[in-house]
């Protein structure tokens, strides 16, 4: 019969071992109990390790155009509301024309009226948000329109300078009364309209570009989704208002004061329906934008399930392995706590 000697220090060294094996495995275990994917996902899924890459990747992505998304509907709806601003103030100056038109309405009253209207075709077009103009095209950096009731403005120069070279005398002059009503058709028709509807609306007026912003609203869906200063709509209401509040300041006989307001009631209907198109326009815009990231916000939950049934653990199961490794933990340190007080003196005494 042969015998073996039993080493207290083996099986402590041995329970050492297995102890710190199951530290480790705690330490894994309770990373996948907190965060409910398996802690080494290469090791779990092997060759399919890739599949789950690639859906992240997917799901990084398509959160940032919904990211993205957020900012434009923000934008859109900041335009929404400016648009709406802009027909509701140039409403109230149609019915001011309308009046003088009929002759039943004073001149300092209609030119309050397109002074109010330049003031806040200055202010809102000139509107930011996150430190990016609206109505600037792609220039979002730099002040769309000047400040035409600034004196020193490019806009202001080049109106007195035309008034006083085709008259001969400024606005507010008494001469202003000998103005005739072909005059001042004629005037209007081929020396102010070039300064708004032409060429000298970018030249002293707008800083902003006719280009709009385009945004990716999906992987493969773009649309535009900004409003610049200088589509015909917004120019046309912002010669009315200049007309109205520069040229009623002066003493204007009864016949060129009903061409002007002639031409400023025929130039506000045009400005209100094209700002009203665009507005629908915007609508549509905004319409897309959202029902894009309805769209993207189903494929990052799909993606995202996906990557979960191939990543993810039952959570009672991670618990109760947590709860399995810190009893055997426990009993590891109890046994070899008793080990390590074997003693061959104590077993002899």
């Amino acid at each position: 019969m042969k015998t073996s000697y039993v080493s207290s220090t083996a099986i402590s060294q041995a329970l050492r071992y297995s102890m710190m094996k199951m530290q480790t495995d705690l330490v894994t275990a309770q990373k996948e109990s907190t965060t409910l994917r398996v802690a080494d996902v290469g090791l779990a899924l092997g060759a399919r390790t890739g599949e789950t890459v690639s859906l992240a990747r997917d799901v990084s992505r398509l959160n940032g155009i919904i990211d993205s998304n957020s900012l434009v509907s923000s934008r859109l709806s900041s335009t929404q509301t400016i648009l709406s601003q802009l027909t509701d103030r140039a409403e109230t100056l149609r019915s001011t024309l309308s009046a003088a038109v009929s002759g039943s309405s004073d001149h300092s009253v209609l030119q309050a009226d397109g002074a109010a209207m330049l003031g806040l075709l200055t202010s809102t077009l000139n509107t930011s948000i996150n430190g990016q103009f609206l109505f600037a095209g792609i220039n979002t950096d730099v002040k769309p329109v000047a400040d035409f009731s600034d004196p020193a403005s490019p806009g202001k120069v080049a109106f007195d300078t035309a008034f006083q070279a085709y008259f001969g005398f400024a606005q507010t002059d008494a001469a202003a009364a000998t103005i005739t009503s072909t005059q001042m058709d004629d005037f209007l028709t081929n020396v102010v309209e070039p300064q708004f509807l032409g060429a000298g609306w970018n030249a002293n007026w707008s800083s902003a570009t006719d280009e709009a912003i385009v945004s990716r609203i999906t992987l493969n869906e773009t649309t535009e989704t900004s409003v610049s200063a200088n589509i015909s709509g917004i120019r046309k209401l912002a010669m009315v208002a200049a007309i109205t509040s520069e040229l009623m300041k002066g003493p204007l006989n009864a016949g060129a004061a009903a061409a002007l307001s002639e031409r400023a009631l025929t130039l506000v209907n045009e400005g209100i329906a094209e700002v009203t198109a665009q507005q629908t326009m915007t609508g549509v815009a905004q319409q897309r934008v959202n029902n894009a990231s309805e769209r993207l916000e189903t494929q990052v939950n799909l993606f995202e399930k996906t990557i979960s049934d191939m990543e993810g653990v039952d959570p009672y199961e991670a618990a109760t392995k947590v709860s399995a490794l810190v009893s055997q933990i426990e009993t590891a340190y109890a046994l070899t706590s008793r080990i390590q007080q074997l003693s061959l003196l104590k077993f002899m005494g």
